[in-house]
């Protein structure tokens, strides 16, 4: 038994859903004859390119032909179909990609068909040929013979040389629409006597990415598990997503802020087996139909949503801050590139839900807006009353007094506090997101300290013997970082000095404290001033 995909090729362009575009010219070449030399067909996989390129050679050489509605039974028509016709040429550039294989079809193209009326050579991946082997067709795609026509095939336009490039007629394959996939899917499995339920064609249009031959594949799978009609479960089942219903709850708990119903959340789909990067995809999806549905106000057509879900998915994108869905999209395209290196996603899923339900664990300014948001909302308790007097900010590091006891969870203080709240935040938060942005930057700041806030400025201190790292923090980028950081976790614009710590020496021979008044010889005076400020006697030339 073959399989659906190639059982249900379209034999002519009457049966080609789509690409109207390239489907209109190539008729019109033909009828009026004046068909190239060489085309290059470029589009995502799947999406009909080597089905066009057999169409078209079909078209040329049928019995009946050149002729835009081929007949399908001459012995020309059905060599092309099974790909047995020794005129028509189809050669995967992925496995003979080397100059010797261009080579050999230079040498035969000058040969006359054998039983057709025109040489189609279909190079498929062409992008997959090395450079020399590229070289090497110019002149032939340049200057075939006349009863030669190539189709090159691929998915990856730029990568073809802009010579070759030059050479051909080009024409770009879209991926087709919910609706197209779904016309197909439906006339097939009529055409097999397949008991789908449209739901359940829908979901397999949306899973299929654009990709007819995907899309046919999945259904031909779904035949062969589903001995009865096939559902949404089925389809869910097989490709290990979860349900609509896990998707709208799973953007309750985020809207709700509930980080650990979230993580329950996670834990249960692992717990049912589900796949989680393929989970990660479905919220994407998921997202993005928030995402347009806050920024359009509706759901648009190409989502393909029941009446059901579409108002649904528009109450939802009403609790749901825009923020929110922004920065959550932003963290699972993350976890998509970790699976993609081999990375286990569950971690990863699981910390993007946490950050986005608490924003208070970061300092993004994605989380700060988020939280911003949250207050503005009443979604957080009002911060105690500040202090009737601001404590003054201290000129050196000194250990604080002992604070009043203050409530289990207290609300971060004012944007416009001073160094007591630098000081809290400078290790669980200033570090950590400078380390985040710039490691090296982090590792100079590792000695140093803020000692002083005077109104918009904020004094750092280095030890003495930390000079060199100082200077390092002094470079325009990295005192850019630190101003941005310091900027972002006070709320308002602070400018950064930067300073050397170097604490007073108390000499062992320190002489007693002479009563007030007492008189000072000048020798004694010259002493101090030496020793106070590190002072020498400059003696003026005669």
């Amino acid at each position: 038994m073959s399989a659906l995909y190639r059982t249900h090729r379209p034999l002519d362009f009457s049966q080609v859903v789509g690409q109207r575009h390239v489907v209109q010219t190539l008729r019109n070449a033909i009828e009026h004859d004046r068909v190239a030399h060489a085309y290059l067909f470029a589009g995502p996989r799947g999406t009909g390119k080597t089905s066009m390129a057999k169409i078209l050679a079909k078209s040329l050489n049928c019995v009946n032909g050149p002729t835009v509605t081929p007949c399908l039974v001459c012995e020309s028509c059905r060599s092309i179909h099974e790909a047995t016709s020794i005129d028509v040429i189809e050669m995967d550039a992925a496995s003979h990609r080397g100059i010797d294989d261009i080579r050999e079809i230079r040498d035969k193209v000058a040969l006359r068909p054998a039983a057709a009326r025109f040489k189609v050579y279909i190079i498929d991946e062409a992008h997959m040929l090395t450079k020399e082997a590229s070289n090497a067709v110019l002149k032939t795609l340049e200057e075939p013979p006349d009863h030669v026509v190539f189709v090159l095939c691929t998915t990856e336009m730029q990568a073809m040389l802009p010579t070759i490039r030059s050479r051909c007629q080009r024409f770009a394959f879209f991926r087709p629409t919910h609706s197209e996939l779904s016309e197909v899917l439906s006339r097939i499995a009529q055409a097999e006597a397949i008991d789908i339920e449209p739901a359940a064609v829908t979901m397999v249009a949306r899973a299929a990415g654009g990709s007819f031959r995907d899309a046919v594949s999945l259904l031909d799978q779904l035949r062969t598990a589903c001995s009865n009609t096939i559902t949404t479960d089925d389809v869910r089942a097989l490709l290990g997503t979860a349900d609509e219903d896990a998707l709208f709850g799973a953007l309750d708990l985020v809207a709700a802020g509930d980080a650990a119903g979230a993580l329950r959340w996670v834990d249960g789909l692992a717990e049912q087996g589900a796949d989680l990067s393929t989970v990660t995809l479905g919220l994407i999806g998921h997202l993005r139909g928030l995402f347009l549905c806050q920024q359009l106000g509706a759901p648009p057509a190409d989502l393909a949503l029941a009446p059901e879900e579409a108002e649904r998915l528009s109450e939802q994108a009403t609790r749901v801050t825009p923020t929110s869905v922004t920065r959550l999209i932003d963290l699972l395209r993350e976890v998509v590139a970790e699976v993609k290196q081999g990375s286990d996603p569950r971690l990863p899923l699981e910390l993007s839900l946490v950050r986005v339900c608490r924003p208070q664990v970061e300092l993004s300014l994605e989380a700060l807006t988020r939280r911003v948001e949250r207050l503005e909302g009443g979604a957080v308790a009002a911060a105690p009353p500040a202090p009737a007097a601001p404590a003054p900010a201290p000129v050196q590091v000194a250990e604080p007094e002992p604070a009043p006891p203050a409530d289990d969870e207290p609300a971060p203080p004012p944007a416009g506090d001073g160094l007591d709240r630098l000081d809290q935040r400078w290790e669980d938060a200033v570090l950590p997101e400078i380390g985040h942005r710039s490691p090296p930057l982090r590792a100079l700041l590792a000695s140093a300290r803020p000692v002083e806030v005077q109104g918009d400025a904020v004094v750092i201190a280095f030890p003495a013997a930390k000079a060199f790292d100082k200077s390092g923090v002094e470079r325009p980028a990295n005192l850019a970082t630190l101003q941005a950081v310091l900027t972002q976790a006070a709320g308002r614009d602070l400018t950064v000095r930067l300073v050397l710590d170097e604490p007073a020496e108390q000499p062992a021979e320190t002489p007693a404290e002479e009563p007030a008044g007492a008189p000072v010889s000048e020798t004694e005076l010259f002493d101090r001033i030496k020793q106070e400020f590190d002072a020498h006697e400059v003696k003026e030339p005669r």
